[in-house]
């Protein structure tokens, strides 16, 4: 059963639809006929190929209507000028309707991870929706939103961006509660110029917020420090560095697969673990912490939550198989994410190797971050193969920082990688696979562990 009739959808979005068809209702959208699920609203969008080509497909499948910018046939449909722009328009008017909080999520690096942390911790107390994976963007936000069911009390908003204005139009239709920036990185720093930008592009954030709500910055990033933030948007910082963190963290403790932290709070003081490899995750925690307190979720839930936290798919997944040890990390990367993989590779006995890929969208920066990469590889890792564009850099970062030739090679076809990772790698030792999402390394991956 739908929950938004097209008659509602079309004034929220100033849309078109023929009388007869006004109280048909859907309850979700989606803009892929092959995924599309019986009584979504299909969105017939402009891209690499045009939408309007698959309403036949998705009709098929069960749409309950379409968001199109004109109609071949009869069939329910919503007609607008541009249809990204009236399914923001949707989405805003149902935002407001169901009512919910909405605590909005975004920084460089660990969004994702800190998203889910936050929504698995509210989740004990609340009725709590979250966006899905890859639902971060000016499509993908919208989507979530409609999909989210009519009793959210809390929503958990993933909001990425790559330029100025998107997060401000993010931020215009979720209009969060509380704001999480979790880092100031140099993700997307081609197409904003330096990281003053990217904290600029970030902080828009805030222009959806109303007066008194809540913002919670990394105290450990220097950039979210030194902030500029409207007077009517509060600020709590987290961390582990400055002892005026409202949520601190400190005695963290690497383990194999665990780390361990304590906690204070305004009112208490508590231990955590989390079943996860790398410090940097104590921040992500810190900021879950930090909304879960704001929200009233009691201690031990908190803990609780923590300690049964699982990543996501790609995100920093460990297993064992065919006698390797596989890091797989291959959702995303950036100079800090990368890094922060290598460090976690480090701490692993065994011989290692870093498999790699391009970490894109760097600009100008991209030759000196690939080569600091490799440098970084020379130190934590035994081998190096890298693919890309800049592959070459990271090898010569790696053999500058005193890889051994052999140990550190480079290549423009992945395929050609792989052949070369199954005949250096030997059983026992440990294999990081990590690049940026266009390069594709979980297919590495599953060609290296496909019988020959």
């Amino acid at each position: 059963m739908g929950r938004i009739t097209l008659e509602e959808a079309a004034r929220w979005c100033g849309g078109q639809v023929e009388e007869k068809y006004a109280q048909v209702s859907f309850f979700g959208a989606s803009n892929d006929s092959r995924s599309l699920q019986p009584g979504q609203l299909f969105l017939a969008l402009q891209g690499q190929r045009d939408g309007h080509d698959f309403i036949p497909q998705a009709l098929e499948k069960g749409a309950a209507a379409v968001l199109c910018t004109h109609v071949d046939g009869d069939y329910p449909a919503i007609v607008v000028k541009d249809t990204r722009i009236a399914l923001g328009d949707i989405a805003r008017e149902e935002r407001k309707r169901i009512g919910m909080k909405v605590v909005g999520v975004t920084g460089s690096v660990g969004k994702s991870t800190t998203k889910e942390m936050i929504a698995g911790i509210l989740e004990t107390t609340y009725r709590t929706a979250k966006t899905p994976v890859n639902h971060n963007n000016d499509i993908g936000v919208p989507m979530a939103i409609l999909g989210m069911p009519e009793d959210t009390q809390v929503a958990v908003v993933e909001m990425g961006m790559n330029h100025f204005g998107e997060m401000a139009y993010l931020t215009s239709i979720a209009r969060p509660d509380y704001a999480v920036i979790v880092n100031i990185g140099t993700m997307h720093i081609e197409h904003l110029g330096s990281v003053e930008g990217i904290l600029q592009a970030k902080l828009e954030i805030l222009e959806g917020m109303q007066p008194g709500s809540k913002a919670f910055f990394n105290g450990d990033d220097r950039m979210l420090r030194n902030a500029r933030v409207p007077g009517d948007i509060s600020v709590r910082f987290y961390g582990c560095q400055s002892a005026d963190c409202w949520v601190r963290g400190s005695e963290v403790k690497e383990e194999t697969g665990m780390i361990r932290f304590r906690v204070r709070c305004p009112r208490s003081e508590f231990a955590v673990s989390l079943e996860l490899e790398g410090t940097h995750f104590v921040t992500d925690a810190l900021a879950a912490v930090a909304v879960g307190i704001e929200l009233d979720v009691p201690e031990d839930k908190i803990r609780g939550s923590l300690s049964n936290f699982r990543n996501m798919e790609g995100r920093q997944e460990i297993f064992e198989a065919k006698g390797f040890t596989i890091i797989k990390d291959t959702y995303n990367a950036g100079p800090e994410s990368l890094a922060a993989a290598l460090m976690v590779l480090g701490k692993r006995q065994g011989r290692k190797i870093a498999v790699l890929g391009d970490m894109l969208e760097l600009g100008s920066c991209s030759q000196a971050e690939h080569y600091r990469i490799g440098r970084i590889a020379a130190e934590q890792a035994d081998g190096l193969l890298a693919y890309g564009r800049h592959a070459c850099r990271m090898v010569a970062g790696a053999i500058t920082g005193g890889m051994p030739d052999p140990m550190a090679r480079s290549f423009t076809e992945q395929k050609d990688l792989v052949k070369m990772l199954k005949r250096m790698a030997r059983p026992g030792d440990v294999l990081l696979f990590k690049g940026s999402r266009g390069m594709h390394m979980e297919l590495a991956l599953e060609q290296f562990l496909q019988d020959d």
